[in-house]
């Protein structure tokens, strides 16, 4: 091999050694421009191992609160951690299984129910695709109930006492 030869072939390898640093993908896509002919080869392989990991919550006050914002924000739903949690907080404490026997609901037969104290025919005009039917479940509690606020008063942040 020429002198010529081995200066371009050591310039190849260090820009295929600089696109491996920067990423796979870019190695891959930048494999055509520098003379590979396997390019085409390895683009299906990299497809196919590219992986999307779930979220994942913990089940716990935190997790319940992040999940329902991800989900308020699929469904343009405003709100705030904050909001959320001081709401919560003044409600049931953080209790997913509160449920309010001694109010006007409940002598009216249908108690408050949840972290966010929802009385079923709310949880249920206002309960969000995607989140379970179970007025109990904290996920659907917390995303209903900020679709309500949302809807009554622009947002769970703007409320400051019973709803």
């Amino acid at each position: 091999m020429s002198a010529n030869g081995q200066n371009r072939h050591a310039r190849t390898s260090r820009l295929a050694r600089k696109l491996a640093v920067a990423g796979a993908g870019a190695a891959v896509l930048a494999l055509p421009f520098i003379g590979a002919t396997t390019a085409s080869a390895a683009t299906p392989a990299a497809a196919t191992t590219a992986t999307t990991a779930a979220t994942t919550y913990p089940d716990n006050l935190d997790g319940w609160i992040r999940e329902s914002l991800d989900i308020m924000a699929q469904h343009g739903i405003p709100g705030t951690y904050e909001g959320i949690h001081r709401n919560i907080m003044r409600e049931s404490s953080g209790n997913p299984l509160a449920i309010n026997n001694w109010d006007i609901n409940a002598i009216n037969g249908t108690p408050s129910k949840g972290l966010l104290q929802v009385i079923d025919p709310t949880f249920q005009a206002y309960h969000v695709e995607g989140t379970s039917w179970d007025p109990y479940d904290p996920v659907a509690n917390i995303t209903a109930a900020c679709n309500y606020a949302a809807d009554r008063y622009g947002s769970m942040d703007n409320v400051f006492s019973a709803y």
